[in-house]
């Protein structure tokens, strides 16, 4: 495979950050090689990652199923392999390379770390959590970082909830824009096992509750920050190990709902409590987790090494999701309307 361009090898293309990132490292002037369950070179095909992989100047893995679905055994058991498979699927095609990529960026998530009010949780100083995406976080870590690879530096990505088109920012769209955009309480809930650790180590059994009042926090970034951080680790050799990637300033959720409604039009929002999000969220086919657990996330290291975020503004960041997909929708019905 030989080409003038460098070759970056994206594993996870087809999802909303993927595609995000391709067409970036396209325009940046990248050869970009996706791997995925429909691309060219898929998870099936050893061989082949091997041989796209050796001789890459540099690997991303953004392989996961969607957590946005009901946490049922078959989408748990989905959820943690299709993270941890794949991280050693590409672990094994680097090791084995002759010319290995400089450089391996792997998603990671900021859920990894407990529910927090008190105090933001750093790198440096944050403490992990428990339970079921607590435990995919961490096997999905340890899969990434385990073994030696002298000749290629990694870095994991501990992604807060991004903004832009993807599956979290349309459902809190939809929650607003049919009233359910006031603050959610957390609280008591039935004991149920959907939250259960997983993997080898396990932490957790029950659903944790907390009284919060409508006062968890919410850590956020826009994917446009995203694609400059995978661009600021790339010309930046000493970055290495886990990175917070997170606007610095996290928000509630309070004023999370209050910039919904204003984004959507929408002038009131019931407030939810826990029961209530429990029905409204099997309706969605997703799970509560997404806004009632309390992610207040700093990113530490980027702002030490020197990385501005150029979307700060929660409100302003949505809009621009909210209007952008209103345009597409307009030129959607457009074309219908021509070829009628």
């Amino acid at each position: 495979m030989r080409t003038d361009r460098p070759r970056a090898v994206v594993a996870g293309a087809g999802g909303f950050i993927g595609e995000a990132l391709v067409a970036a490292l396209d325009a940046d002037g990248y050869d970009v090689v996706p791997v995925g369950r429909t691309s060219a070179v898929t998870w099936a095909d050893d061989e082949a990652i091997r041989a796209v992989i050796d001789g890459a100047e540099l690997l991303v893995n953004l392989a996961g199923k969607s957590v946005d679905c009901r946490y049922t055994d078959a989408n748990r058991d989905a959820i943690l392999s299709s993270r941890v498979d794949t991280t050693r699927a590409l672990h094994a095609a680097v090791a084995a390379a002759s010319d290995p990529p400089r450089l391996w960026i792997n998603s990671s998530t900021a859920t990894i770390y407990r529910h927090a009010m008190d105090r933001p949780n750093t790198e440096s100083g944050g403490e992990l959590g428990a339970g079921f995406s607590v435990d995919v976080a961490k096997a999905w870590e340890r899969a990434f970082f385990a073994g030696d690879l002298p000749a290629t530096r990694r870095v994991a990505l501990r992604l807060a909830i991004v903004v832009g088109d993807g599956p979290a920012t349309r459902m809190l769209l939809t929650l607003a824009r049919t009233g359910l955009g006031g603050p959610q309480h957390d609280g008591w809930v039935p004991p149920h096992r959907r939250y259960r650790g997983i993997g080898d180590d396990p932490t957790g059994d029950r659903p944790p509750w907390y009284r919060t009042r409508g006062r968890q926090r919410f850590s956020w970034v826009h994917i446009d920050d995203v694609l400059e951080v995978v661009r600021f680790v790339l010309h930046r050799g000493d970055i290495t190990g886990a990175v917070n990637v997170s606007a610095p300033e996290a928000t509630d959720n309070r004023s999370l709902m209050r910039a919904l409604r204003s984004v959507v039009g929408m002038p009131v929002g019931i407030p939810s409590l826990r029961w209530m999000l429990e029905l409204a969220m099997w309706a969605l086919r997703t799970e509560p987790e997404l806004i009632l657990k309390s992610r207040w996330v700093v990113p530490e290291r980027l702002l030490g090494a020197g990385f501005r975020f150029t979307h700060t503004d929660l409100r302003a960041a949505l809009a621009s999701v909210e209007t952008e997909r209103r345009l597409r929708r307009s030129a959607a019905r457009r074309t219908r309307s021509e070829r009628s």
